[in-house]
This record gives C-alpha cells, structure tokens and sequence, in this order.
C-alpha cells in the first residue's frame, strides 16, 4: 500500500503541524480565553455569595422588624383591650347614673301619682260619705217619713262604714 510507504515521509510534517495547531489552541484558549471564563465564574461565584449574605442579612432583618411589628401590634392590642375595658365601666357608671337619676325621677313621679290617688280616694270617699249619707236620710224619710239631719245621716254613715 502506498499510504503506508509515504507515512514515514510525512510523518515528521504531520506532528510538527499537530503540535504547531495544539500549541496555537494551548496558548490562544488555554492561556487567553480560560482565564477570561474562570474569572467570569469566579465573579459570578463571587457575586452570588454575596447576594446571599445580602438575603440573609435582608431576612435577618426583616426577622427583626416583624418581630418588632409584632410587638407593637400586641401592645396596641393590649392598649386597645384596655381603652375598651375603660369605656366599658364608663358606660356602666354613666348608664348607672342615669338609671339611678331615672329610677328618682320614676320614684318621684309614683310618689305624685300616690298622693294623687289617695286624694282622689279621700275625695271619693268623702262624696261616697255625702251620696250615702243622702241616699239614708231619703230611705229613712220614704220608710218613717222622719225628716233625718244631714249630719245626723252623715255621722250614721261614717260609723257604718
């Protein structure tokens, strides 16, 4: 075969060219461009440690400022619940006071209504008094034909009743 007779011919241009392209990839990727691309990576590393120190330190602090919302929440919970227990008893003194001013005024009132009612019943029952002292002296004078003093008939009734 003839390609296995010139391969001892060629054989020294061949490695001279291979080792001349592999030195020229060496040198221009190797040497240029792999240090281009493992600095980027390694800015690139860089870079995302320091976006997750910022996380932390971000969730650390708002770790903080909630719990610190949290507290001020309870407190004005607290404060509220005791505005609203303050209210309360005010309300209860003041609707205390005013049942207590509407009880007098109620109290007052029956006590009017009381003393009209036992004069309406005095006055009642002294013209009850007078009609019954009438109606006797007439029963007696229609039954005896006596003619009987309006106060004779008066004093009867009173001791009748």
């Amino acid at each position: 075969m003839p390609q296995i007779a010139q391969l001892a011919a060629t054989y020294s241009s061949q490695i001279f060219w291979m080792l001349l392209t592999f030195g020229f990839v060496f040198f221009v990727i190797g040497l240029g461009m792999v240090p281009k691309v493992q600095s980027t990576v390694a800015l690139r590393d860089q870079k995302i440690g320091d976006d997750l120190e910022a996380a932390k330190a971000n969730s650390a602090a708002a770790d903080a400022l909630e719990a610190e919302w949290r507290a001020k929440e309870n407190e004005a919970r607290a404060d509220a619940q005791a505005k609203l227990a303050e209210a309360k008893g005010v309300a209860a003194k003041d609707r205390e006071a005013k049942l207590a001013k509407a009880d007098n005024a109620i109290a007052k009132k029956i006590a009017t209504a009381e003393e009209k009612i036992a004069a309406g019943r005095d006055r009642a029952l002294g013209e009850i008094e007078a009609v019954a002292a009438e109606a006797a002296a007439d029963i007696v004078r229609r039954l005896t034909g006596a003619d009987v003093s309006p106060a004779a008939a008066l004093k009867a009734v009173k001791a009748a009743i």
